[in-house]
C-alpha cells in the first residue's frame, strides 16, 4: 500500500484537505483521532497520562481535558516530550492496525494526516509528503475563531512547530490554502489526479449533516496546465520518493472509534478499479504559482 503523508501547521486547513480527500474516496488516517482513541476514558493510555501529569488533566466526566493538556505541553517542551513518549507508540500501533484493515479491503493508496510529521521525522515512512500552508495572519484568525484563544496562545502553539519555510523545503507537494473553499477543492482535485494518480473521481453528494464516509466515483484527469502545475509542485516526486515503509499488524481495534475520518475507515467499501478517464477537461486554478511560460500542450494523454 502507498501511504502519503499530509501535514501542515496549526490553522493551515489540513483537516479541510483531509475531508475533501475522503469525499473523493481516498482513505485518510488521522493521527489526531488515533490520539483520542488511545487516551479514551478507561484506557491504559489515559491512566498513564493521569499518573504522569496528575488528575487535574481530567474533566468532570473523567475524560482528558484537551484544552488544559494543550496549555501544559505547549508552554513546556519537557512536558510535551513526556506526553509524546506516552502517546506515540500507542498511536503507531493503531495506525498499523488501520492500514492493515484498509489493505485487506483492497485499497492501494491511503493518506496519513499528521500535524507533526516533519518534527517527528516520519517522512521516511511515506511515499511522499503533502504540505498544506497558509499565511500567518490567516492561520491566527482561524485558530482564534475555532478555539476561542488569544493571539499569544496561538503564537505559542505555532512556535512549537517547525517553521513553514523548512516544511516547504521538505515537502513533495504544497497546497497554499489562503483562498476560498472552492479554490481548495479544485486544488485537491488536481492533486488527486496529477500527484496521487488514483484515477478519475467525482465526489459523492451528501446532506450537510451526513457523516463523512469514503468511496464514490473517481476526479477527472486534467489535460490542460499539467506541465506548468507539475513543474510548480514536483508531481514526479511521488515516483521518486522512498517507498512506504509501514509495518502490518494483525487484527483491528475492537472498540468503536469516534466519528470522523479515522473513525469511519472500517466502513469503507472494498476498493474497486477506477473508471476509464473522462473526456471532460478540468482547468483548475493552481494555488501554487506556475512558471510564467508553461510548456505547450503536446496533445499526449497524461500518464496514469
Amino acid at each position: 500500500m502507498e501511504v502519503y503523508g499530509l501535514t501542515g501547521g496549526i490553522g493551515t486547513g489540513k483537516s479541510a484537505v483531509a475531508e475533501l480527500l475522503e469525499q473523493y474516496g481516498v482513505p485518510v488516517v488521522s493521527a489526531d483521532e488515533l490520539s483520542r482513541i488511545v487516551v479514551a476514558r478507561g484506557s491504559d493510555g489515559l491512566q498513564t497520562v493521569v499518573d504522569t501529569f496528575g488528575p487535574e488533566v481530567l474533566d468532570e466526566k473523567g475524560e482528558l481535558d484537551r484544552r488544559r493538556m494543550a496549555t501544559i505541553v505547549f508552554q513546556d517542551p519537557a512536558q510535551r516530550q513526556k506526553l509524546e513518549a506516552i502517546l506515540h507508540p500507542k498511536i503507531r500501533e493503531r495506525y498499523e492496525q488501520v492500514l492493515d484493515a484498509l489493505e485487506k479491503a483492497g485499497h492501494g493508496v491511503a493518506v496519513y494526516e499528521v500535524p507533526l510529521l516533519f518534527e517527528k521525522n516520519l517522512q521516511g515512512d511515506m511515499k511522499a509528503v503533502i504540505l498544506v500552508t497558509a499565511n500567518e495572519a490567516t492561520r491566527i484568525a482561524r485558530v482564534r475563531a475555532r478555539d476561542d484563544v488569544t493571539e499569544a496562545e496561538v503564537r505559542a502553539r505555532m512556535a512549537a512547530q517547525l517553521p513553514e519555510d523548512q516544511k516547504r523545503k521538505r515537502a513533495d507537494y504544497v497546497i497554499v490554502n489562503d483562498g476560498s473553499f472552492d479554490e481548495l477543492r479544485r486544488e485537491v482535485e488536481f492533486m488527486i489526479a496529477r500527484f496521487l494518480r488514483v484515477g478519475p473521481l467525482r465526489p459523492e453528494p451528501r446532506a450537510a449533516n451526513e457523516p463523512r464516509k469514503g468511496g464514490t466515483m473517481p476526479p477527472t484527469v486534467p489535460t490542460q496546465e499539467s506541465a506548468a502545475h507539475d513543474a510548480a509542485n514536483g508531481a514526479d516526486a511521488a515516483n521518486q520518493a522512498t517507498a512506504a515503509n509501514v509495518g502490518a499488524h494483525d487484527g483491528a481495534p475492537t472498540e468503536l472509534m469516534p466519528p470522523g475520518g479515522t473513525g469511519r475507515l472500517f466502513d469503507f467499501p472494498p476498493a474497486r478499479a477506477p473508471a476509464p478517464p473522462s473526456p471532460t477537461q478540468l482547468s483548475p486554478t493552481p494555488l501554487v504559482p506556475a512558471p510564467p511560460s508553461p510548456a505547450p500542450d503536446s496533445g499526449e494523454k497524461p500518464e496514469e
